[in-house]
């Protein structure tokens, strides 16, 4: 176990749920400081516990999963900066989803998810280090991404970028990891992981996830396309 322990609010409205991950996530050390029932109960548990992550239910009674992450991800419940938000479905492909990755959160988990795959999860959103589920997460931004390229377009300017971090940004978009990136443009990892974290400076993206989103808001990807 590496690094500082993840601090970790888990909202959802089904108590087994809530129960079943803080078992699995305790017994792995990480520390579960809070869990909330519905969107309120999860703003006041970040306001008050400062947590590092959280893992939000999206469709949750009262204020929904979706707008407390967006408040929670806009700064307007803690200061800069705001915990992680990972999302947490029944449904691969749910539109809610996808609105919470445009907000800003993470990443997704299927709630049928094996307590390794939780657990490393949790570590790497923490981290900032990955985009979970990279296939699934690119099926569910081919599916809702807005069809109007000119009008996404004006959501990020990519000329900020060179033209290696554009390459690079495109094939992120596909979902590649760090390693097949570097095999791509035959780049040693840490050259891969260098391009990547300008590319998330320069668009003031948090991670990866976003990046996936962005990549296809601008056109740089088309539905279909990242298909491997």
């Amino acid at each position: 176990m590496t690094g500082p322990t993840p601090r970790v609010v888990i909202a959802d409205d089904q108590a087994l749920v809530r129960t079943g991950f803080s078992l699995i996530l305790s017994a792995d050390g990480i520390d579960v400081v809070a869990e909330a029932a519905d969107g309120e109960q999860a703003l006041e548990a970040v306001r008050r516990t400062r947590p590092d992550l959280v893992l939000m239910d999206v469709r949750m009674p009262g204020l929904d999963g979706l707008e407390a992450t967006r408040r929670i991800l806009s700064g307007g419940v803690v200061p800069d900066p705001p915990p992680r938000v990972l999302i947490l479905t029944t449904y691969d492909l749910d539109r809610y989803v996808y609105a919470a990755l445009t907000a800003g959160a993470s990443g997704f988990l299927l709630k049928d998810v094996t307590p390794e795959h939780l657990v490393a999860a949790v570590r790497l959103a923490r981290s900032g280090d990955a985009l979970l589920a990279p296939a699934i997460t690119r099926r569910l931004v081919e599916r809702f991404v807005s069809q109007d390229t000119r009008t996404a377009a004006l959501h990020r300017d990519l000329s900020v970028l060179t033209p290696r971090e554009v390459e690079v940004l495109q094939a992120v978009g596909t979902g590649l990891s760090n390693a097949e990136l570097a095999e791509r443009f035959t780049l040693s990892e840490a050259t891969v992981k260098t391009h990547v974290a300008r590319i998330l400076s320069k668009l003031r993206l948090r991670d990866r996830a976003q990046a996936v989103v962005v990549a296809y808001e601008t056109g740089l990807i088309t539905p279909g396309a990242g298909d491997r």
